[in-house]
């Protein structure tokens, strides 16, 4: 790949449904020129696919983590229902190995983020955590 192959994939991450006009005008190259070389790029594979960015990707979650949850017995179910009705919690995921549940979470400030988490280690039936925060994501693929 070269530069112009490099600026292009960057306009298309920035607005994956732009027509090849404006990426054309975007790039400063013919219609057929950028035509053909999305064309090669999807043909040798360096381009897969073409995705959607929806709100919830975007959220402005300043302060954002992930909390590794152990569970004791059999609260699994009840917890998840708790976890998941809180506003904070982004998602929540089942697993299997030394934790049963990671719970993305976002707030405003690390203050609030301290307080979701010890209201969720609060929960009846919650018996271990641990907690990292996100510092800085890249979103691949």
């Amino acid at each position: 790949m070269d530069e112009t192959d490099h600026r292009l994939i960057a306009a298309l991450r920035h607005d994956a449904r732009a027509s090849l006009s404006d990426l054309a005008l975007t790039l400063g190259l013919s219609r057929t020129t950028v035509r053909a070389r999305l064309a090669r790029l999807r043909e040798r594979g360096e381009i897969v696919g073409f995705s959607v960015v929806t709100r919830a990707d975007v959220r402005p979650d300043p302060v954002r983590g992930m909390m590794l949850i152990g569970i004791e017995g059999r609260g699994a179910e009840r917890i998840t229902r708790q976890l998941a009705a809180m506003p904070q919690v982004r998602a929540v995921h089942s697993t299997n190995g030394r934790w049963d549940v990671i719970v993305e979470i976002g707030t405003e400030t690390l203050e609030d983020f301290d307080t979701v988490l010890a209201r969720i280690r609060r929960l009846d039936g919650i018996v271990a955590s641990e907690t990292s925060l996100f510092l800085k994501t890249q979103k691949t693929g």
